[in-house]
């Protein structure tokens, strides 16, 4: 993707945060916006991997100006670590990008207690985003960039079994928290309105990335999931970075995109009142004010 003399100039000097930025399309959305001359900080959970990844962007950005912080997405202790550490070291924050993702073959829980996809794909995103929203909100014109997936078609909201106790299967996990994400992300456009602070979600295309690096059940079922892999991390990235840097969506706030489209995402993402209550019940999983 060529870089534009405008939306190169637009990405000078801002700071931009990138979660699960350690491999696939959010280590290519860092160094793209690298490449823009953001300012850059990676997240990655862990260590050695992070720190390869933050050399990789360096290098090849040729920007000094990335760093590291280290953050695990299934806990919410180390989401608010996150977030406070943050805080002590930056005074802006002009793009949240909210890659971060995951998919269990089994269903299991955090230390929090919650199913780990759904708190790794939905509730920590969440929690993030409202623990540095002051900083967003300050930082304006500012922007969140919620990474969700075509799964959010197939997803479906009960809250009389949230954390999928019963049924659990990995695609019903995935869709679930990436429809909860999409929704996330036109609820707290609605409540950023006029802040100066834009929210908008995405799907980065089928992308072969290692999120499904492990078995995921059957050989048939491998092998449907196989041949959605069509294109690269490079390719998947363009939407991410898009919706971060372009000068073509400032302002624009709730919407879903595509291949850098706006398009129209689950008919059941568009409720607002599913959207309030899910918001509600996210507040009180996580702990903070509803």
């Amino acid at each position: 993707m060529a870089e534009s003399g405008p939306r190169k100039a637009m990405m000078e000097g801002r700071v931009c945060m990138v979660t699960g930025s350690n491999s696939g399309i959010g280590l290519v959305t860092a160094r793209r916006l690298a490449e823009l001359g953001a300012t850059v900080v990676m997240v990655s959970r862990d260590r050695r991997r992070g720190e390869k990844a933050l050399n990789e962007v360096q290098r090849k950005s040729k920007n000094s100006r990335v760093e590291l912080m280290l953050c695990d997405m299934a806990s919410m202790d180390s989401v608010r670590a996150l977030a406070a550490e943050y805080q002590k070291g930056h005074g802006e924050l002009h793009v949240l990008v909210n890659n971060a993702g995951g998919a269990n073959v089994m269903r299991s829980e955090t230390a929090d207690g919650y199913e780990t996809t759904l708190e790794v794909n939905y509730l920590s995103p969440f929690l993030l985003t409202n623990l540095l929203l002051d900083l967003l909100k300050s930082s304006a014109p500012s922007r969140v960039v919620n990474v969700s997936s075509v799964a959010n078609f197939n997803g479906n909201i009960e809250f009389g079994d949230l954390q999928m106790k019963n049924n659990y299967s990995v695609m019903k996990a995935y869709s679930r928290s990436k429809l909860a994400l999409v929704l996330f992300t036109y609820e707290l456009a609605r409540r950023l309105k006029g802040s100066g602070v834009t929210a908008n979600c995405l799907h980065p295309g089928a992308v072969a990335t290692n999120i499904w690096g492990k078995p995921l059940g059957p050989a048939s079922f491998l092998a449907k999931i196989t041949r959605l892999f069509m294109i690269g991390a490079e390719e998947g990235a363009k939407t991410s970075v898009y919706l971060a840097s372009s000068p073509e969506v400032e302002g624009v706030t709730g919407k879903y995109y595509d291949q850098m489209h706006e398009t129209r995402s689950a008919a059941a993402s568009y409720d607002e009142a599913l959207a309030a209550r899910l918001w509600e019940t996210s507040t009180k999983l996580v702990g903070i004010p509803a």
